[in-house]
C-alpha cells in the first residue's frame, strides 16, 4: 500500500510545533536537527490527514501539516491502525514502527493549551530508522505489515508413522491463529511432524533460526520417558532462557494434579525466535497456550528491543 508524504516537518524544541520543509534527512538516530532526534525508539513521529480531518470536525479547528508536531504528515492509511514491528519503505529508506499514540503532555504540548485536545497521543505513530535517507513531500512510502512466522513441530514416533492423527499440533496452530487474528496481527503458520528423533529435530530448530521465524512451539517430548528429550535439544540452542513462564504453569496446575510437575518444558529465546516446549496431550496444550499467550506480544517487542506497556 502506498502512503502518499504530504509534508515534511522539523523543529528545534520539544514541545513546539514543527515548520514544514523542503527536506528532511533521516539519519540512524531520527531526523537530521530535529529535537526529537536520540539514540531511542521514537525518532520519527508520523501523523495522517485522516486523523487531523477527525480533530477538525471534532474541534472547528483547522490544523496544518506540523502543528501536531509530527516529522511526516501523510494522506492515503489510517496511520491508527498499524502495529509496531511494521514498515514503511521508501527507495533505501526503511521504517520500523515501533510506537502507536504516547503520553499526553497536556500544558506543555502547544495545540493542547490552545483548544485542550490533541490527536497525536492517540493517533500518531512513531518510527526508527533502519535505513536512512533523504524524503520529501510528493514522495510515496510503501506500507509492509509485518509477516509474524510460527512453526509448530509435533515429536511422536506413532503420528509420524501414520499409528494415529496428530492433535496437538494442529491445535496450537488453531490457538495461535486465533491469538493472532484478535490482535490484527498478519501470520503465517509453518507445520512439521516428526518422530523422536533429537537429530531431526535439531535441524529443524537450526533452520527456524536461520530463517528468523518469529515463534517456535513444539509439542511432545517433554516429560521422562527414554524417548522424551525435547527439552534437552531445544536448552543448547537458547540464547537465553525465560525460566518464569513455564514455571508458573507447574505450580498452577500441579497443585491439583501433581503429574503436571514432571513436565520439563520450557521457554526461551533462540536468536530472533521465541521457543516453547509444549507437552503433548492435548488439554495440555489448551492449559500451557492459555498462560503464556497473555505475555506473547510483549515477548516479541522486547526481543526486537521496543519497550511497549
Amino acid at each position: 500500500m502506498a502512503v502518499r508524504v504530504l509534508s515534511v516537518n522539523t523543529s528545534v524544541a520539544k514541545g513546539t510545533v514543527k515548520k514544514p520543509v523542503e527536506r528532511i534527512v533521516l539519519t540512524h538516530t531520527g531526523v537530521k536537527e530535529d529535537a526529537h532526534a536520540g539514540h531511542w525508539n521514537r525518532q520519527v513521529s508520523l501523523l495522517g490527514e485522516e486523523s487531523m480531518a477527525k480533530f477538525t470536525a471534532a474541534t472547528g479547528r483547522a490544523v496544518v501539516p506540523g502543528e501536531f508536531a509530527e516529522n511526516i504528515t501523510t494522506s492515503g492509511l489510517a496511520l491508527w491502525t498499524t502495529h509496531p514491528l511494521d514498515r514503511f519503505t521508501c527507495g533505501d529508506i526503511e521504517l520500523e514502527v515501533t510506537r502507536i499514540g504516547k503520553e499526553c503532555h497536556g500544558s506543555s504540548c502547544a495545540i493542547f493549551r490552545e483548544v485542550g485536545d490533541c490527536v497525536m497521543p492517540k493517533e500518531g505513530i512513531f518510527c526508527r530508522v533502519l535505513s536512512p535517507g533523504i524524503l520529501q513531500a510528493g514522495m510515496e512510502l510503501e506500507y509492509h505489515p509485518k509477516m509474524f512466522r510460527v512453526m509448530v513441530i509435533t515429536l511422536s514416533d506413532r503420528a509420524a508413522s501414520g499409528e494415529y492423527e496428530d492433535r496437538s499440533g494442529p491445535r496450537i496452530g488453531k490457538l495461535a491463529r486465533g491469538f493472532f487474528d484478535s490482535h490484527g496481527l498478519h501470520h503465517y503458520l509453518h507445520f512439521a511432524l516428526i518422530p523422536d528423533d533429537p537429530h531431526k529435530l535439531k535441524d529443524i530448530l537450526n533452520q527456524a533460526k536461520e530463517e528468523l521465524i518469529d515463534l517456535v512451539i513444539t509439542t511432545g517430548g517433554t516429560g521422562i520417558g527414554p524417548r522424551d528429550f525435547t527439552p534437552d535439544v531445544v536448552r543448547p540452542l537458547l540464547d537465553k532462557e525465560i525460566p518464569g513462564i513455564m514455571e508458573r504453569i507447574r505450580m498452577k496446575y500441579g497443585a491439583d494434579k501433581p503429574h503436571a510437575l514432571v513436565s520439563r518444558s520450557l521457554a526461551g529465546v533462540m536468536g530472533k525466535s521465541l521457543v516453547f516446549t509444549l507437552p503433548g496431550s492435548l488439554r495440555a496444550v489448551n492449559e500451557y497456550f492459555d498462560e503464556l499467550s497473555p505475555a506473547l506480544l510483549h515477548l516479541f517487542y522486547m526481543l526486537h528491543g521496543l519497550d511497549i506497556h
